[in-house]
């Protein structure tokens, strides 16, 4: 791993304890340009992993605590009549900054959750006919607890098909609560911990897991992983070319974080079953996202893997 990377992660697991490869995987779709979705009970981390991340790398976050009565100019912002200057100001809301905590955003109406897509999509935000950048990066990270379903308002396919990964925090082992325990028993190590990363750095980082070369065979090694999602009896909606790019850039990034200026077979066997299992669609209408990365993981076995000196350009 890139010595900078590595700083990234040490510090973060200053603060979450045992989850270095969630840290690696959001870390890796913060590169990449995409978003995350976690999907844990209440108490396992996801909000102290995203504070953790933002003041790693030395940028700004803003969390929003989604709730059934809230709407779209609650995330974007709104023109407000000003008595002072006696004119409209804008007043932004939370989206613009460059991580965004989206709290149990299945507790918010599909209005308020389809005011997120245009941000999370085009990287942009229109208020009263005005279109405006967001700042670079923008990562969106959006929570969820799959076990208290009541009052909620489930994700639609076209909603998550916007998360480039669906990660789970997990919880701790006995040693790692353990540690936890300890740790925490002294002091909270967020409120002492140092960027290690400017977001000139991350930004420089970003282009460069852009340029990171892709084999042909590599990418037909993609392109028959998504052929066989959609040769599947049980699903009825397979992986889209959206989820191929998703995968790719997904791997392209985890490259660049290993030093690689190529990509190779193994880049996107680890990343696939978070990019690929919340993008099927099953046609008894179900499946769980365990089932989900079971069916991905049998893929992964069964694809023939290319073996090729993968740096070569051809």
């Amino acid at each position: 791993m890139r010595e900078e990377i590595r700083k990234v992660m040490e510090n973060v697991g200053k603060v979450i304890i045992g989850r270095e490869t969630t840290a690696v995987k959001l870390f890796a779709a913060l590169l990449a340009d995409g978003h995350v979705l976690l999907e844990d009970v209440p108490g396992t981390g996801k909000t102290k992993l995203a504070k953790t991340l933002a003041a790693s790398v030395g940028i700004q976050m803003n969390r929003i605590q989604f709730t059934p009565d809230m709407l779209p100019a609650d995330i974007t912002g709104l023109h407000v009549y000003s008595r002072e200057s006696e004119r409209f100001e804008l007043k932004k809301g939370p989206v613009f900054t460059n991580i965004l905590l989206a709290d149990e955003i299945n507790r918010a109406t599909p209005r308020t959750q389809a005011g997120l897509l245009e941000c999370m999509e085009e990287r942009q935000v229109t208020i009263d006919g005005e279109t405006m950048e967001l700042e670079q990066p923008f990562f969106v990270i959006a929570t969820q607890n799959p076990v208290e379903t009541a009052g909620t308002f489930p994700l639609p396919e076209a909603q998550t098909d916007r998360f480039m990964m669906k990660l789970s925090m997990g919880f701790p082992s006995r040693e790692e609560e353990m540690t936890i325990l300890q740790t925490y028993s002294r002091t909270d190590p967020l409120e002492e911990l140092q960027a290690v990363m400017t977001k000139e750095q991350l930004l420089a980082l970003k282009e460069e897991a852009k340029r990171v070369y892709v084999h042909p065979l590599v990418a037909g090694y993609l392109a028959d992983l998504a052929a066989e999602t959609r040769k599947q009896d049980r699903v009825a909606m397979g992986i889209s070319p959206r989820g191929t790019l998703a995968l790719m850039r997904a791997a392209k990034a985890l490259a660049c974080m290993e030093g690689r200026d190529y990509l190779i077979p193994d880049d996107v066997k680890t990343l696939a079953p978070d990019v690929l299992s919340h993008r099927l669609v099953f046609s008894y209408g179900g499946g769980r996202q365990e089932e989900a990365r079971g069916l991905v993981e049998e893929i992964l076995s069964r694809v023939p893997v290319p073996v090729e000196d993968f740096g070569r350009r051809g």
